[in-house]
């Protein structure tokens, strides 16, 4: 890779297609398939959710998919040099791809340094998040922890150490520094040579969590309440279909799941040869992230079937305890088995007494409906079903094996990002050893991301997690569509596609470019603006001194808060209209110098990104 020719070094080029394509997949299929497609598919009626998912997969996801692996396969270079070469008044959309991917991977690092924490953890024995710590000299357990769980306990203090606000930072914790450090350096071990060194790591990376997912998808399926589970999970509620708000998160999903217009997927093609199909390549990366979503989601519903059976026995069973500590029952014994028979023969022959006992309200649906996302769903959700799984650390181990795998193959696509338009724009000094412009990187990648290893961080990363990619990528896939279609033109674009592959786009690609795919990112971002735009935003605050605790007590973020959230939103994209503005500014002053001095404005005008 990256020979040298005549004095000239070539483009790097992957060793193989299998490198590419595992790439590309690993890019795309992330955390998010699977730990925010199930919890969509639990908030919004089971497998009525697959409708509006798959629609906007065809009509958005893979037209834009194939548009930028098209041209990063066809201009063979970075983000930045793509829309420079399309127009230099587009260049400021590569420039926002590079800065979305440098934002996302500072919060995206940090969630695999908690994924190292926990699996640091998983070895012991007993788990450290199945049990509440003493204190007092080993003499009582400890009152936050008893007030909430254990496993919330080891989530939001021994592992954040969490601040009751945001506006209170905290000190940094000095076990996720080191966490945070580890990952930075695993990162950089893979990228030290660039592609060379990453397509190999792309082998154990994007291959390894399907193993674990077969792994998980046989264990879980053996699991008392896995049944109740996937019935909840391929139950369709069609009638959630008329909220709007199901398209949007769907379209969103889809959007991100896919991670379009970060740039990293037109660096990876443009690593490619010039003849490929790359229509083939979209389709197969683009099903292959939603069946791998779908697939993941069957062990994810039948661990939580699991866990609201457990839930819901342990719910009865406590109730179970308060009537035979309360009531004389008789002979026969009350037990699950006969819970409901005991439950309506009292009632119906002893109710005054029943009600005096104050039982808990046990629905095995309510168990179910409780939905959670995130690193919720991950840290909590998940930590709290493996306790009760025989053989809990070597479940706890591969699970978060596996999520750093997913979280690590995804990295490479932000890093690459990156690092690919400062390789080709010649933004350092080309005596500088590119293993050293990559370790710069991850070390400046790693001081500022120390902000989420303080006692607020979590809030932090929130905050970048909801406002990073949410706005500014719709915005970026917008601008690259319209400077595809109507800057460089339908007709030049479907000739490159027709040199790279043998054949010309069909007419399912080119009204999907022209037309359906424009119109869906432009309904998407108003309908998300005007969302946004109605309520303050909140954010979940864990406050043990909040009368509902352990409920989190919903905040609304301060002003300054506020205004952070808004330069996040924007500052990234920022670029777009500041490039073709100043480019603008440039063309104009040079017609009246042409003016002025008789030359042509458009002769040896460059228009290169260091202008």
């Amino acid at each position: 890779m990256g020979k040298t020719v005549d004095g000239i070094k070539e483009r790097p080029k992957w060793d193989n297609k299998i490198q590419y394509l595992l790439s590309c997949i690993g890019f795309a299929v992330g955390l998010g398939n699977v730990w925010r497609f199930p919890y969509l598919c639990q908030i919004y009626g089971g497998g009525a959710f697959l409708i509006p998912y798959l629609i906007a997969l065809v009509f958005e996801g893979l037209p834009l998919l194939y548009l930028e692996l098209a041209i990063g396969q066809r201009f063979r270079i970075s983000a930045i040099g793509v829309w420079n070469s399309i127009s230099p008044f587009l260049g400021g959309v590569g420039i926002a791809s590079m800065a979305v991917s440098f934002l996302t991977n500072l919060y995206y690092n940090t969630i695999l340094a908690w994924v190292l924490w926990y699996f640091f953890h998983s070895f012991q024995e007993p788990l450290p998040w199945s049990q509440c710590p003493l204190v007092d000299n080993f003499t009582a357990f400890n009152k936050e922890c008893l007030d909430s769980t254990p496993v919330n306990y080891f989530w939001y203090r021994q592992t954040l150490n969490i601040t009751p606000d945001i506006e209170t930072s905290g000190s940094l914790q000095w076990t996720l520094v080191i966490c945070l450090a580890t990952a930075w350096c695993v990162i950089y071990i893979c990228f030290i040579r660039g592609i060379e060194t990453m397509g190999k790591a792309v082998y154990v990376t994007a291959t390894f969590p399907y193993l674990v997912l077969t792994i998980f998808l046989i264990q879980s399926l053996t699991l008392p309440g896995s049944t109740d589970g996937l019935i909840y999970f391929f139950t369709p509620d069609w009638n959630v279909l008329k909220n709007p708000r199901v398209w949007l998160d769907a379209a969103t999903q889809i959007f991100f799941s896919l991670s379009l217009a970060f740039g990293g997927l037109i660096a990876f093609s443009s690593y490619n040869p010039e003849k490929n199909n790359c229509e083939r390549d979209a389709v197969l990366v683009g099903v292959i992230n939603s069946i791998t979503s779908i697939y993941a989601a069957i062990p994810i519903f039948s661990i939580l079937g699991f866990k609201a059976t457990n839930n819901y026995n342990s719910c009865r069973m406590s109730n179970i305890l308060s009537l035979t500590n309360h009531l004389v029952i008789g002979d026969q014994n009350m037990t699950l088995a006969n819970y409901k028979q005991m439950i309506e023969y009292l009632n119906s022959t002893r109710p005054n007494e029943v009600a005096e006992v104050k039982l808990r309200s046990c629905d095995l649906q309510k168990f179910l409906d409780q939905s959670v996302s995130g690193t919720g769903l991950a840290f909590i959700v998940f930590t709290e079903a493996v306790i009760n799984m025989p053989g809990s650390q070597v479940w706890a181990v591969l699970f978060f094996v596996m999520l750093f795998s997913l979280g690590l193959s995804s990295t490479f696509g932000n890093i690459e990002g990156i690092l690919t338009p400062i390789r080709d724009l010649k933004l350092v000094p080309t005596w500088i050893p590119s293993e050293l412009v990559t370790a710069g990187v991850c070390l400046i990648s790693f001081v500022v991301a120390l902000v989420f290893t303080l006692g607020s961080g979590n809030y932090w990363l929130e905050i970048f997690n909801s406002y990073v990619g949410s706005v500014p990528l719709l915005i970026i896939a917008f601008c690259e569509l319209i400077g595809v279609i109507y800057f460089y033109g339908m007709q030049k674009f479907s000739d490159d596609i027709l040199f790279m592959t043998g054949k010309r786009p069909n007419i399912f690609w080119r009204v999907c470019w022209r037309f359906i795919s424009p119109l869906y990112l432009l309904v998407v971002f108003l309908a998300y603006v005007v969302i946004q735009t109605q309520e303050h935003p909140q954010y979940p605050a864990w406050n043990p001194d909040y009368d509902h605790f352990p409920e989190t007590e919903a905040k609304d973020y301060p002003g300054w808060v506020f205004a952070i959230i808004v330069i996040l939103s924007v500052f990234p994209v920022i670029s777009i209209p500041l490039v073709a503005i100043y480019r603008l500014i440039r063309c104009g002053l040079n017609r009246k110098s042409s003016k002025r001095f008789g030359t042509n404005p458009y002769i040896n005008n460059s228009y290169d990104i260091e202008t």
